[in-house]
């Protein structure tokens, strides 16, 4: 079985950290040569208020937002972020003056969709896309047509990591990129020259984390 060493590389503050291990990984559209461990930052509250204070450095100013919503797994991120925003007297335009955090449904096909009771969090609403890592962006911009679907703006897409500076004509804010690792890579399967290489696949990685192969 392959032997997943992950290791803090980098360092932007106290418990903000990023945490990566080297090697080939695969995704449901990508392979790369690192795998980027997000798990704490979305688990640990020190870890992911943190990731939200960075993140919020970045739209307190200028970025009207009503809804965070959340996606990969980033509630604990989105909840910190709500509340940071608030303390910064962050602009929002809802009756209540306060931020909704919520959480698509995904169907088995892949679409994002809101119940009944949720459609007003994002209708006529605007609201920040907030994901995990974005590599394709592909799961950011389903995200972005369901809140367009449901009759809400788009203000802004961020994410921990990300290897594109834009997703759906927006651009994108994170608190990692490439240009933390240096020789970062991704691929689609057909490109990923490790697998012309015959090296064998590590493991299969998603949000939730890894699953090493034999």
């Amino acid at each position: 079985m392959s032997d997943i060493n992950i290791v803090k590389v980098a360092t932007k503050g106290e418990n903000l950290h990023l945490r990566v291990a080297a090697g080939h990984f695969a995704s449901s559209n990508r392979h790369s040569n690192y795998y980027i461990d997000v798990v704490t930052q979305k688990a640990r509250a020190s870890e992911a208020k943190a990731v939200a204070k960075e993140i919020c450095s970045y739209y307190y100013a200028d970025t009207v937002v009503d809804t965070i919503l959340c996606i990969d797994g980033t509630e604990v991120i989105g909840a910190f972020l709500a509340d940071a925003l608030a303390k910064a007297d962050f602009i929002s335009m809802n009756a209540h003056k306060s931020i909704y955090v919520v959480t698509p449904e995904i169907t088995g096909n892949n679409l994002f969709i809101f119940r009944d009771n949720l459609v007003p969090m994002i209708q006529g609403k605007n609201v920040m896309v907030l994901g995990v890592s974005l590599t394709s962006g592909k799961t950011a911009e389903a995200a972005v047509e369901a809140v367009k679907y449901y009759g809400g703006t788009v203000s802004g897409i961020a994410s921990i990591f990300s290897t594109v500076e834009e997703c759906a004509g927006l651009p994108v804010r994170s608190v990692f990129t490439p240009n933390d690792l240096g020789d970062y890579s991704s691929y689609p399967p057909h490109e990923c020259p490790m697998c012309k290489a015959d090296k064998k696949i590590d493991a299969l990685v998603n949000y939730h984390g890894f699953s090493k192969l034999l």
